[in-house]
């Protein structure tokens, strides 16, 4: 009791860890910081839609999203909004070292895009070995000013989560964020990806796949093709496999 009373009467604290993993919206992000600092979750939404603020640091209401690169943060209690927003971008300019912001340039992306396309990647897959490649599927679609069709991007246009399989109807979700009716990346990412997957896309491998579907065993990777007419196959056999499954599709 005694030293609490002392730490008290000096000011003196213990940082608190707040860990940034597995959120896709603003809202999930301001409830979790809420959790750990002072500042509440209004404040905290409210600095995220300070398009004048965030100005400063080179973001937009949607990029802004892409400064949080998942990590354990510490900080104090009594942290406000704005020292918060500093402590993460402390890491954020950490993170962008001269190596990869190298490598971004010679992708001829800012670093905001490469996390937003990670963000992508990383909802499409778990496996790390695929990452890399389906990285590349999704750059060689941009190269070709092809629309990217990623079905994740949908899923956070309607913004349920519990959706295991996009079918036709969700892909008319009009919505900037759904890459089956915009051409280009979204304008923000649809969650925060971890650093390796952000390093995934920038040794992202090159090849001439344009076109991914799930594998047919299930095993949640991927086969991958060059062209629409081996794409369609790949696809026929995974449907097959459904239909075996009973598994509704539209």
């Amino acid at each position: 009791n005694n030293n609490l009373v002392n730490m008290l009467r000096s000011g003196r604290q213990k940082p608190v860890k707040l860990v940034l993993n597995n959120i896709r919206k603003k809202v999930d992000l301001a409830r979790r910081i809420s959790h750990i600092i002072e500042a509440d979750s209004s404040s905290i939404m409210e600095l995220l839609y300070d398009s004048i603020f965030i100005s400063k640091y080179g973001f937009d209401t949607n990029t802004v999203m892409c400064a949080f690169i998942p990590n354990t943060y510490e900080m104090y209690w009594n942290t406000s909004a704005e020292q918060m927003f500093n402590k993460i971008y402390d890491y954020y300019k950490k993170f962008w070292n001269d190596y990869r912001l190298e490598k971004c340039r010679n992708m001829g992306m800012k670093p905001e895009e490469v996390i937003i396309l990670a963000s992508i990647v990383y909802s499409e897959t778990k496996a790390k070995d695929e990452m890399g490649t389906i990285a590349g599927v999704y750059l060689n679609r941009l190269k070709k000013g092809m629309l990217l069709q990623a079905d994740p991007t949908v899923v956070y246009s309607i913004g349920d989560f519990s959706i295991r399989r996009v079918t036709g109807k969700h892909l008319k979700t009009e919505s900037p964020y759904n890459t089956y009716i915009n051409y280009g990346l979204p304008p923000g990412p649809i969650c925060l990806p971890e650093p390796y997957v952000i390093d995934s896309v920038l040794n992202y491998k090159k090849h001439k796949y344009l076109y991914f579907c799930a594998k047919e065993d299930f095993s949640g990777l991927h086969n991958f093709a060059e062209n629409e007419d081996e794409h369609m196959k790949n696809a026929r056999r995974y449907h097959l496999e459904l239909r075996k499954r009973n598994i509704l599709m539209n």
